[in-house]
């Protein structure tokens, strides 16, 4: 750890919320509105956010609107020590408190972050994330060991649409904004008998990307072109048993073109990528509580989806290089899951220990097919089998004083094999739980401390293995990589007071990894290439602080900050091969000790600052101040993001049934790195400087503003 740098990020962040305190102090005027209450409902049983004792971030329909999301990834920012990779047509991969995978190329991925929509599993697909008809996105940070499992050692996503309604009732909205942007969307609901009900949404989005391709002469060779259709139905079967059924559909046809040799937007290759997704998935979902000892909750899922990712691998057309160099790469993935979760919750008649303690006994099982065709040479299958029992005990010590206890138990299955030979079949036994003592200060005031354990399975690298035939430098032991696992330490409050005109909620944490799975690569001298694999770290440990605030000055002004602090870094971890080459130009691939060295796409602090005012009845506005440190690219290199803060506007009228926003997003133009590489020596990209080593960044969204609408009816 850099002790001469360690304080620059904490100053930083606390001069934030010193900012926002101060605001908090000086606001003269009272408010008769208080901030609703906020159910978070991804945990074994639902509770208000403010009753929750774990880290979590609700975001509901109003910050999504006012966000202007239509994608997850617009949305991660507002959650703190939340951070997201790009290097395709969006932020596809999320990490959590410096933690989750990157990219995902040739092998599979066992994740670290999951997602969840409407019940069903998209761990990995980001692109199904749509906001479309959201009523709120849950972000859980820290291991959910207890309800999710191999897939959650980090946290977890929970996003849930919009029920149907009881009365009828239709939205149509539409928006427009800069580099030839503009979304569509209807939604309908309402009963079609006294028993059933309906819910329907569907929404287009299309952009033309903000990169132009100078060689091609297009500006849409980096485009957004999305559909999403999400219908919904709930059948209340009798008073005991209500089910509901959901299906989705995505249609992705997104542009990849991202990378030049300047880095500009301005890009040069002749055959420019694409990212694309098509996905058809459903769930039911049962609710009965016909017994007086306990409810049954129960959800049956499958999603399958076919995915394209692909990338002109030269950045340049034919003749650029003086050998003519010429390249594509292309991943075709198909990946079905089938996935079913029943649990019992107990009633007040059925408490054990004197009444003292509820309880939840579930069972879970999740089977996963994943083929994948690379450039029409490779290709690979990839199958896994989840079984699992899961319980948790809330016990009341007192009448201020509860004891939560949970234990996952899972075995899971994992057969690969590809056409060049390589076959593994792997059983693991895994465990994750937690304990946590959760103590009501006052009616207002909640703290709680809580140690949790999640896991992550280990697996096999087959691409490394049929590449040790053609290089020497590959030995058997990056064959396989361990499972990895963490314990979480994590102590918070949470409360609301004024009335319930402020709510906030605070959290330390210490996290220690085991075995910890990081991406290295060997270089080739033969194709002059790097074979990517996973190899286990001794471990890792994450120290940080997160905070959210909510403060209803008055009835005109509210105020809201998010505030994290993060030190991710490695332990006892030597790389294989590092290559670095900034400093001195060398272009070194030699190993190097990443003893203390921070983790990648881990910035050390990120804030949201801002405050919406209501000028009049009809007409308010919304500012908001978002910032995040630098953070390593990869754990194979030393590049950097840039710091930055980026400044959000949005002026919002409402009428009737009716509302219009004007809106900008990063007004002041600032430059945004997503993703980046490092080219040394041995694998130079550019001829128009001798092929030196040099850096290259995917940038982010410039200064982007338009004009939204929606008609309710």
């Amino acid at each position: 750890m850099k002790t001469n740098n360690a304080f620059k990020p904490l100053a930083h962040t606390l001069a934030h919320a010193i900012g926002v305190v101060t605001a908090l102090i000086s606001a003269t005027a009272v408010a008769d509105t208080a901030i609703e209450e906020v159910v978070v409902t991804s945990q074994l049983r639902a509770s208000s956010q403010l009753d929750t004792p774990t880290s979590v971030s609700v975001l509901d329909a109003a910050a999504i609107e006012t966000r202007g999301a239509s994608n997850l990834e617009q949305l991660l920012n507002l959650a703190p020590n939340v951070n997201f990779s790009s290097g395709a047509s969006r932020g596809r991969f999320v990490q959590i408190r410096g933690i989750g995978e990157r990219s995902q190329f040739i092998d599979p991925v066992n994740p670290s972050v999951g997602l969840i929509v409407d019940g069903i599993d998209f761990t990995g697909l980001g692109l199904a994330a749509s906001t479309l008809d959201m009523q709120q996105v849950e972000i859980l940070r820290g291991p959910q060991g207890t309800v999710y499992g191999a897939n959650a050692l980090a946290g977890l996503v929970s996003m849930t649409s919009n029920a149907p309604t009881a009365e009828h009732t239709g939205k149509v909205s539409a928006e427009a904004a800069r580099y030839g942007a503009h979304t569509v969307s209807a939604i309908t609901s309402g009963p079609l008998s006294e028993q059933l009900s309906y819910r329907f949404a569907v929404q287009n989005q299309q952009s033309d990307g903000y990169v132009y391709n100078r060689y091609l002469d297009r500006k849409d060779t980096n485009n957004i072109d999305e559909t999403v259709a999400r219908g919904k139905l709930r059948y209340q079967a009798s008073d005991d048993l209500q089910l509901d059924f959901t299906l989705f559909y995505l249609d992705a046809d997104n542009g990849y073109d991202a990378f030049s040799f300047d880095n500009s937007r301005t890009t040069q290759s002749d055959q420019p990528g694409h990212d694309r997704q098509e996905t058809l998935a459903g769930a039911v979902s049962a609710q009965w509580s016909g017994n007086t000892l306990f409810t049954v909750h129960s959800v049956l899922s499958a999603a399958s989806s076919d995915t394209e990712y692909g990338y002109d691998e030269d950045w340049s057309y034919l003749g650029f290089h003086p050998w003519e160099y010429v390249s594509t790469d292309n991943y075709l993935r198909d990946r079905d899951n089938l996935s079913a979760d029943v649990r019992l919750v107990s009633t007040e008649e059925s408490r054990l220990f004197g009444d003292s303690t509820g309880w939840v006994a579930g069972v879970y099982l999740r089977t996963e097919e994943e083929a994948l065709e690379r450039n029409a040479r490779f290709a690979s299958q990839f199958d896994t089998d989840n079984a699992a029992i899961y319980g948790q005990l809330n016990t009341a010590l007192s009448d201020r004083l509860e004891l939560i206890t949970g234990l996952r138990l899972e075995q899971r299955r994992a057969d690969y094999d590809d056409n060049l030979e390589v076959v593994s079949d792997t059983r693991e036994d895994l465990w994750g739980g937690n304990i946590t003592l959760q103590f009501s200060a006052t009616d207002n005031t909640m703290l709680y401390g809580t140690l949790s354990r999640g896991y992550k399975a280990g697996g096999v690298n087959g691409r490394i293995i049929s590449a040790s035939e053609n290089n020497p430098a590959i030995g058997s032991e990056t064959f396989l990589f361990d499972t990895e696992s963490m314990l979480n330490y994590e102590l918070g409050v949470k409360g609301d007071w004024l009335e319930n005109r402020l709510q906030a909620q605070f959290a330390a944490f210490y996290q220690d990894r085991s075995d910890v799975q990081a991406k290295q690569s060997i270089f080739n001298p033969e194709d002059f290439s790097f074979d990517d694999y996973l190899a286990n770290a001794a471990g890792g440990h994450s120290t940080g602080i997160e905070a959210e605030i909510n403060f209803q000055a008055s009835d005109a002004l509210q105020l809201f900050a998010t505030i994290g602090w993060l030190n991710a870094e490695f332990e006892d971890f030597v790389s294989s091969t590092h290559v670095d080459g900034r400093d001195d130009n060398t272009g070194d691939t030699s190993p190097v000790d990443l003893n203390g060295r921070d983790l990648a796409h881990a910035p050390n602090y990120q804030h949201v600052t801002g405050a919406e005012y209501a000028f009049t009845s009809n007409l308010s506005g919304r500012v908001e101040l978002e910032g995040k440190d630098d953070f390593y690219f990869s754990n194979s290199h030393n590049e950097k993001s840039t710091a930055y803060e980026l400044v959000n506007a949005r002026l919002t009228y409402r009428g009737d049934n009716w509302d219009l926003s004007l809106w900008g997003r990063n007004l002041t133009d600032e430059v945004i790195y997503t993703r980046g590489f490092y080219f040394s020596n041995q694998f130079g990209n550019n001829p128009a400087n001798g092929y030196a080593p040099e850096a290259y960044y995917q940038l982010g969204e410039p200064r982007t503003a338009g004009i939204s609408g929606s008609y309710t009816f």
